[in-house]
């Protein structure tokens, strides 16, 4: 099988709505945007699909790069495909949530010649996980506690915060809603690299008498030896390696210093699914969690091939919040129907995006 053709079709994407905020100081959500679909196709007739966000950027890295690169390679070489792009990323460094897509839409090729759901292609471990509650920022300590309350009660059976990024009022934050929903909630905390090591340990040792199960990127992941210290101080596990650049590399010197009790892993920002199962087996080697981050097909993928992840991520956004469509009643995302990724049922229900009609088989 040899690749033919590879495309990028814009996509006029309208953004969530409504619209949240992150952390103070930090931007919140995505306006209406230009996103992209690559579409790869093969001389077997199978054609791979990924989701690209930055769609004018993506679009030049694959008009100048990565086109002349796939063109007439067997598309079940994914591994050496994968070390091309890293390849290329020291010419060009590309955006790490978007030099993934290429990977993405390979695997779809894959999964759909073995007529197989992506998760079941890289070697299913289960087909149903539990997901938490990932809320957005709100406007106050009341206001989240409501919050907390409506995921319970559609079915989520954990809660993770993105909170206000004061360590002092996230504190507070973290006692109350222990306080709220009772010991048996798992609760975690994600301080979206807010913090300096002072306030990171503060606010770790805060959640730990709270008894949150992690703490999750308190500080920016460039300075591995801030986050030594940070281990050296606080007792509350550590989940890290979220934005770091390196894929695996740089979730090995995580896991090298004895610092992190999860390693964060994902499509969107560790490398596609290569990547990403690079860091999960990593993870498993040290008996380390690999925490899958993020929502959608290639999440869900994810959960059920890697064996040490524990949660699949359901970003909650908005007031009242609604339950993701992956998720069901009962608080659990399950493996998706295949071939491949899953798109072509997504667009079942929801049509086809423009522009991609004449790809879809």
């Amino acid at each position: 099988m040899k690749i033919t053709s590879v495309e990028v079709v814009l996509e006029d994407r309208p953004g969530f709505s409504p619209a949240f905020v992150w952390r103070k100081n930090l931007p919140g959500s995505d306006g209406p945007s230009t996103g992209a679909w690559l579409v790869i196709e093969t001389d077997a007739g199978i054609t791979g699909f990924a989701s690209a966000p930055r769609g004018v950027i993506f679009k030049d890295y694959v008009d100048r790069r990565f086109r002349a690169e796939l063109l007439g390679q067997d598309p079940l070489m994914r591994e050496y495909l994968w070390e091309r792009a890293w390849e290329l990323d020291r010419i060009e460094r590309f955006a790490p949530n978007m030099a993934h897509v290429v990977d993405v839409a390979l695997w779809d090729i894959g999964a759909k010649h073995a007529n197989l759901p992506v998760y079941k292609l890289l070697g299913g471990f289960r087909e149903s996980l539990p997901a938490y509650a990932s809320t957005v920022t709100y406007s106050s300590i009341e206001e989240f506690l409501d919050i907390a309350d409506q995921a319970l009660a559609l079915g989520y059976p954990a809660i993770k915060l993105h909170a206000f990024g004061d360590a002092k009022k996230d504190a507070l934050l973290g006692e109350r809603l222990r306080a709220h929903v009772g010991d048996d909630v798992p609760l975690m905390y994600d301080g979206s690299a807010g913090f300096d090591l002072m306030d990171a340990v503060y606010l770790g040792n805060a959640l730990y008498d709270s008894g949150f199960a992690w703490y999750e990127e308190p500080m920016r992941e460039f300075s591995i030896t801030a986050y030594k210290w940070l281990g050296e101080r606080v007792r509350i596990p550590l989940l890290l390696g979220e934005v770091t650049d390196g894929a695996h590399m740089s979730a090995g010197d995580f896991a090298a210093i004895g610092v992190a009790t999860s390693l964060r892993t994902s499509t969107f920002l560790r490398g596609g699914f290569t990547g990403a199962m690079r860091i999960a087996h990593l993870a498993d080697a040290y008996h380390l969690r690999a925490e899958v981050h993020g929502m959608g097909l290639e999440s869900a993928h994810l959960c059920m091939a890697i064996k040490n992840t524990t949660y699949y991520e359901s970003l909650v956004w908005g007031n009242p919040i609604k339950r993701e469509a992956l998720v069901d009643a009962q608080g659990n995302v399950h493996g998706p129907k295949g071939p491949g990724v899953g798109y072509e049922s997504i667009w079942a229900e929801s049509g086809i995006p423009q522009g991609l009609e004449k790809f879809v088989k």
